[in-house]
């Protein structure tokens, strides 16, 4: 695995390890990334389709924004949309700490 495809999965990891349900992710290269609670697989996967979208939604990480991708078709949802709906839910839940945000606009700031 490259090293801009492994620092962008390690980083998925990282912000979405407390997620209380799995979810997955797909990189622009075809990696996968699975995240989330441990067990079956992930109802749906977030596939980005370049770097430069990945690091738009990271780094201002709202609904609009997401929902701004997929219809611009810069991003698209796998799987079950409505196991999607319910992950999204979740995913808007989750705290991320202060020093791991910090941590993700760094690494994203450095190309």
């Amino acid at each position: 695995m490259p090293d801009p495809i492994r620092s962008a999965a390690a980083l998925l990891e990282r912000i979405f390890a407390p997620l209380p349900v799995p979810l997955g992710f797909r990189l622009w290269d075809g990696t996968s990334v699975r995240v989330g609670a441990p067990g079956p697989d992930p109802p749906c996967t977030v596939v980005f389709r370049s770097p430069r979208v990945f690091r738009r939604l990271l780094r201002r990480p709202t609904p609009l924004a997401f929902g701004e991708a997929f219809v611009g078709e810069d991003i698209d949802i796998e799987g079950d949309i409505f196991a999607a709906m319910a992950v999204a839910n979740a995913v808007e839940r989750l705290r991320i700490p202060l020093r791991t945000r910090l941590a993700t606009l760094v690494r994203l700031a450095t190309p």
